[in-house]
């Protein structure tokens, strides 16, 4: 039996690879992964979502980016895009071509079939290194549930999992409520 070592690239390869590619594609220690497409349900959450965050809660000033902003996280040596970033106060850009972040207070991913368990377990392990991460969102994209964790401790996360419409994410870091009714607008739930 023949085994392969799957090939490890650098970050420069990677980043000259995506300013040639049509396509994105995130970096994992060494790998590059291609994105998947999104779903209509995915788009109308993330923009739903990013729509109901505000730029300023009394005073506090926030800046919101979407899918295609870079996340840039250096003790893991790997850049993400995540379908939605909240950051306190100013970015921190990696360099003056503003292309990757590194200060997000609170991070949302729409899940999907083949992305779940990732986003869930690998992707959160990497968020996690995050010194400014205080909450992080996962959206179900086929029933209004949401799955809230909240940092609570060096180390601690405090998972708060809700369903239906009635139900309200409570963040803290921003103090801000957003009603699932309203994030699952225009949403289409699907029988599967």
């Amino acid at each position: 039996m023949i085994s392969t070592v799957p090939q490890l690239f650098t970050v420069e390869d990677y980043l000259e690879q995506e300013a040639r590619s049509v396509l994105r594609h995130e970096f994992i220690q060494g790998k590059i992964i291609p994105m998947a497409g999104a779903s209509a349900n995915h788009n109308r959450l993330t923009l739903n979502l990013s729509r109901l965050l505000p730029f300023e809660i009394s005073d506090r000033q926030y800046e919101i980016f979407v899918s295609d902003m870079r996340l840039w996280l250096p003790d893991v040596a790997s850049y993400l895009y995540p379908d939605v970033m909240m950051i306190e106060g100013a970015p921190v850009f990696l360099d003056e071509s503003q292309m990757a972040v590194t200060n997000p207070s609170m991070i949302a991913e729409v899940l999907s079939n083949s992305t779940e368990g990732f986003d869930k377990n690998q992707k959160f392990s990497l968020y996690r290194t995050i010194p400014q991460l205080q909450e992080y969102l996962l959206i179900d994209q086929t029933y209004p549930r949401v799955e809230l964790y909240q940092k609570v401790g060096d180390r601690q996360w405090l998972l708060t999992e809700l369903m239906g419409e009635n139900a309200v994410i409570k963040f803290k870091f921003a103090a801000l409520e957003i009603k699932l009714s309203e994030l699952y607008k225009r949403v289409n739930f699907v029988e599967n």
